[in-house]
């Protein structure tokens, strides 16, 4: 089974935004000498915890050095920006790293409605408008993007009609090496993504670490799937939240901190920097959240690597895919290095031993 990586380049109690980079540095690394897939940034803004705002130049830095894995966003989220911004970037992208870029793309906003509205560019009185002056909702210009931000990555670009019958040929500049574009994946976590995906013949990904309805978005773009520019079969994913640590005990102790920060984003509780595994969370999590955050964690797999492999065996076998997409939750014990992230290193070096041969970094 291969496996990837979902970094959402996290910031705990004691750490700068360059410290959690030097951290994520070391991941992307270490999975790149693993022989991990892909390794994928997400995007999300104001959110104290999470230092990943922007995949693209996140990608630029991160993946210098590294030589086999694929680079990707999990994702860029279209609404956010404009078609032709991400179509350059992420040739721009393909032009340094060749043909290892994947372009994951997702219609969620990634954050709150004030910070979303400020996102793309509404705050005060600004709104995008039509010629005529109605106001526009990029979340339902969603399919018509993504479509001009695959034509614009394209050798031949897209071609804009003009008044008079003329035509302007649109495309991305610097423009990737031919066979190098990106390779584009819609992400989802409902049944919209996953017809929209089947219709325009494109990969998916099915955000099962966070959302619940795999099984049934999976055969929604299986059953569907149209054949077309980026294959004759359905390619699909599904991604998961995992700690992994040599004892059950140490596992369960790792994904705490985590466990509060989802339990506290659904209660409505600070949201602050990721407590540190042992006291430094225990001191502060309540009954409720505790009881939140247990039942959340019922879909991640926790636990020793016998086990965490056994639960994504059964995962893949589940949705009948033969690559997973983890999330390493794992938090830092006190006294671990600001610019490390051991318990996330453990956690892939512990799962490529059981699936990938065990290649010593």
């Amino acid at each position: 089974m291969k496996l990837s990586i979902l970094d959402l380049v996290p910031v705990r109690t004691g750490q700068t935004t360059a410290d959690s980079f030097a951290a994520s540095k070391q991941i992307i690394d270490t999975a790149d000498k693993l022989g991990f897939t892909r390794y994928w940034v997400a995007e999300h803004h104001n959110m104290t915890s999470i230092a990943s705002t922007m995949p693209g130049p996140e990608l630029m830095h991160l993946g210098q050095g590294t030589q086999q894995i694929r680079l990707g966003s999990g994702g860029v989220m279209l609404p956010n920006h404009a078609p032709l911004a991400v179509a350059e970037l992420f040739a721009l992208l393909s032009a340094v790293f060749g043909d290892r870029i994947d372009l994951g793309i997702g219609r969620a906003p990634g954050t709150d409605p004030i910070t979303s509205a400020a996102m793309r560019g509404h705050l005060g009185e600004g709104r995008m408008v039509d010629r005529e002056g109605r106001a526009i909702d990029p979340v339902e210009q969603f399919p018509r993007h993504v479509i001009d931000t695959l034509s614009l990555m394209q050798p031949e670009g897209m071609r804009v009609p003009l008044h008079g019958g003329r035509e302007h040929v649109l495309k991305a500049t610097p423009a990737a090496a031919p066979g190098t574009q990106p390779l584009p994946w819609l992400l989802g976590s409902s049944g919209y993504s996953a017809r929209l995906a089947a219709e325009l013949g494109m990969p998916y990904v099915f955000a099962n670490h966070f959302a619940s309805g795999a099984t049934t978005g999976m055969k929604i773009y299986r059953d569907n799937f149209t054949p077309g520019a980026y294959g004759d079969e359905p390619q699909t994913f599904v991604t998961a939240n995992l700690v992994v640590a040599p004892t059950e005990e140490e596992a369960q102790l790792r994904s705490e901190p985590f466990m509060l920060q989802m339990a506290r984003m659904r209660t409505g509780g600070p949201m602050e920097k990721l407590h540190l595994a042992g006291d430094d969370v225990r001191s502060v999590m309540t009954d409720q959240e505790r009881m939140v955050g247990e039942e959340l964690s019922n879909n991640w797999i926790i636990g020793d690597p016998k086990s965490a492999a056994a639960q994504l065996e059964e995962l893949a076998e589940r949705f009948d895919v033969d690559e997973i997409m983890i999330q390493p939750i794992a938090g830092a014990m006190e006294g671990e290095d600001v610019r490390e992230d051991p318990g996330r290193i453990q956690t892939i070096e512990l799962l490529a031993a059981e699936f990938l041969g065990g290649v010593n970094v």
